[in-house]
């Protein structure tokens, strides 16, 4: 009884290990995700903002900053 004690202990403790040691791999590609998200973005807004003036010569509305238009 005491061996199946001992034993469910260090199977419990390889678990808790071998989740730890997967949670930390996944946490530490957290930044990388995040970096290479903010690079799509920028990417898609400046690839946006390249084309030339819409139909009919319209601009894009601007964000307040030319005053009223």
């Amino acid at each position: 009884m005491e061996l199946q004690i001992v034993l469910a202990i260090l199977g419990a403790a390889g678990v808790a290990s071998a989740f730890l040691f997967a949670a930390k791999g996944l946490l530490d590609q957290i930044p990388d995700v995040i970096r290479s998200w903010r690079r799509v973005v920028d990417e898609a807004r400046s690839s946006h903002s390249d084309h030339g003036p819409g139909p009919e010569g319209q601009r894009p509305p601007s964000a307040g900053i030319d005053g009223p238009q």
